[in-house]
């Protein structure tokens, strides 16, 4: 695979039509956009506030996500935050929620959820807003991967930048995926601990 992919361009490594055209794919999952954010950046959100961070345990959480749709609730990864769950209600019910999975070298991986009737209301940005907040707080690095349109756009209203792209694939004959990491189009992402914030900058690939 290494071979092959040498000679794709940097930003066309996970370009599904690449990929395809390259190998027999047995499975394929994304490409989705990778989003991060620098501290310097940070939008919050406008409008309804979420609430203060729920147990992941919570009962009206568990019954949000129960009554999520199964692929949307795959899509967001908010059933594996690791992070308290930042919420709006409507009324007594969870209509949108937020958090992030902990992930090596400071990262936090954010997930966000809205109930299909609670969408195009600016519920899901609170939300996350609140996430990124405490994410930050907690001196770590928000990473975004979307897939949806609505989410990217999400993702940037809060001032993330979207520097890269995923895609994982399973070829056929084999077991196991293979995670595929493109820049968008020359550019590493590094990340240093500077005082209480990560600072996060663009360089040049060496």
């Amino acid at each position: 695979m290494q071979q092959v992919l040498g000679a794709v361009p940097a930003a066309s490594v996970a370009d599904a039509a690449v990929l395809t055209r390259e190998f027999v794919i047995a499975d394929m999952l994304g490409p989705a956009s990778l989003a991060y954010l620098d501290p310097a950046d940070f939008r919050p959100a406008p409008g309804q506030a979420a609430g203060a961070g729920l147990d992941t345990s919570s009962p009206a959480l568990r019954r949000f996500l129960a009554e999520a749709d199964t692929a949307d609730l795959a899509e967001s990864g908010i059933a594996e935050i690791t992070s308290p769950a930042f919420v709006i209600r409507d009324e007594d019910r969870i209509i949108a929620a937020a958090g992030y999975r902990d992930w090596p070298g400071q990262v936090a991986h954010l997930s966000v959820l809205t109930a299909v009737h609670g969408r195009a209301r600016g519920l899901g940005g609170a939300a996350a807003s609140a996430a990124v907040m405490h994410a930050l707080a907690e001196n770590k690095m928000p990473e975004w991967r979307a897939r949806p349109e609505a989410s990217r756009r999400i993702a940037r209203r809060l001032g993330f930048r979207e520097l890269g792209a995923q895609v994982s694939i399973r070829l056929a004959g084999t077991s196991s995926p293979a995670v595929l990491l493109a820049d968008l189009p020359t550019y590493w992402l590094t990340c240093r601990a500077q005082e209480r914030w990560p600072s996060c900058s663009r360089t040049q690939r060496p």
